[in-house]
């Protein structure tokens, strides 16, 4: 029996997907979301998970990537997702992916699961409510309330009340986050830090550091290591640069090599010769980076001047290097958020940032998550 609360939120919500409908057949031309609207919004191609499993709803990209290591502890997953980068980004986790539905539709595409584990803020009042009535164990994980979302929070206190009643256990990533969510309702709140940052870089050598400043250009794109050989002089110190794709391998050196030539500067390929005693390094083999991030001082961080969406920030962070990025990061604004200190600039503004490097800090992670707590509690459902 649904409450009175719950009928008009469906009734509301009927009239507001009504209403869109003209919108979204319009949305649904653009390539971008011809497969994830119709999925969500028509439910094409979208039928309910077909077993009975750990399921796990995400967002988007970063929240994907950060339930890996907790999908990879258990034999069978469901994953739902909202984008279209966390869709494709789920599909390396489990062979069960669904979009999920709005909410008008989720009372009848929900089935039985032994349990549903939500990532940090999609709080869908249907989502919950119906996982629980239909069985489920219900979790919040990764669980934080900022500065500047907490007004709106209260101010719709109400809402959320209703939301966290169908919510069994929650895993905050703050102290400030658990008092926040027990005022907003949450009934059980155990805080683990952020889970983003469960899996920390890790070295697999080591290498002798330069006594020169070591800048390191990590997962560069196309045009991307032409703009930082623009805007780099040799008095700033020894530069590294690492493209993303192997395949590019040859035409960036053949890049590099041609303005090695016209500044009169020494090169070498990392392959031929593993050391940094050239003024150019390049790095044109797989599985160095973290290696070389732990013994730079300075880290341009490629995908954000092209656009690609960026990469990730918490690699060089947790080596504490002054971080430089372009303002494209939109497919990891979530891992951004975990790092203090880092100078995101225009394209423009990189040879005047390396100018000035000695006024940006080191970044560092601003905390650490711990996912055990949250395997055991998974582990402990039958």
């Amino acid at each position: 029996m649904l409450s009175l609360f719950s009928i008009f939120y469906y009734l509301v919500s009927l009239v507001i997907y009504i209403l869109a409908i003209p919108y979204l057949l319009y949305k649904t031309k653009n390539k971008k979301y011809k497969e994830a609207i119709p999925a969500k919004f028509f439910l094409k191609n979208n039928k309910p998970f077909e077993k009975s499993a750990i399921w796990f709803h995400v967002c988007s990209l970063g929240e994907a990537k950060a339930i890996e290591p907790l999908v990879k502890e258990l034999e069978e997953t469901n994953i739902s997702v909202i984008t279209n980068t966390g869709f494709e980004e789920a599909k390396k986790l489990s062979f069960s992916v669904r979009y999920l539905p709005f909410e008008i539709f989720l009372p009848f595409w929900i089935k039985k699961q032994k349990a549903l584990v939500v990532m940090e803020a999609e709080l869908w009042y249907f989502l919950f409510l119906f996982a629980k009535k239909k069985g489920a164990k219900t979790y919040l994980i990764n669980a934080r309330i900022s500065d500047k979302s907490y007004a709106s929070y209260r101010k719709f206190s109400f809402f959320y009340k209703r939301v966290f009643s169908n919510i069994d256990k929650v895993f905050a990533q703050t102290i400030e986050d658990k008092e926040r969510l027990l005022e907003l309702g949450a009934k059980d709140v155990e805080v683990i830090g952020n889970i983003k940052l469960a899996q920390l870089p890790k070295i697999t050598r080591s290498f002798e550091k330069p006594s020169e400043t070591l800048i390191t250009a990590g997962s560069t794109h196309e045009k991307e290591e032409e703009l930082i050989l623009e805007a780099y002089d040799r008095k700033f110190g020894k530069l590294v640069i690492v493209p993303r794709h192997p395949e590019r391998f040859e035409k960036v050196a053949e890049l590099i090599e041609s303005f090695a030539k016209e500044k009169n500067l020494n090169f070498h390929r990392f392959s031929q010769q593993e050391n940094f005693s050239s003024d150019i390094i390049l790095v044109d083999k797989l599985g160095e980076l973290n290696n070389i991030y732990a013994i730079s001082d300075i880290v341009i961080l490629g995908g954000a001047f092209a656009n690609v969406g960026g990469h990730n920030p918490i690699e060089p962070a947790f080596f504490e290097c002054k971080l430089i990025s372009g303002k494209r990061i939109f497919n990891q604004k979530s891992l951004f958020e975990c790092v203090k200190n880092y100078k995101i600039i225009e394209d423009s503004e990189l040879k005047e940032t390396l100018e000035n490097v000695h006024n940006i800090e080191k970044s560092s992670l601003v905390q650490e998550g711990d996912i055990k707590p949250i395997i055991k509690e998974l582990h402990g459902i039958r």
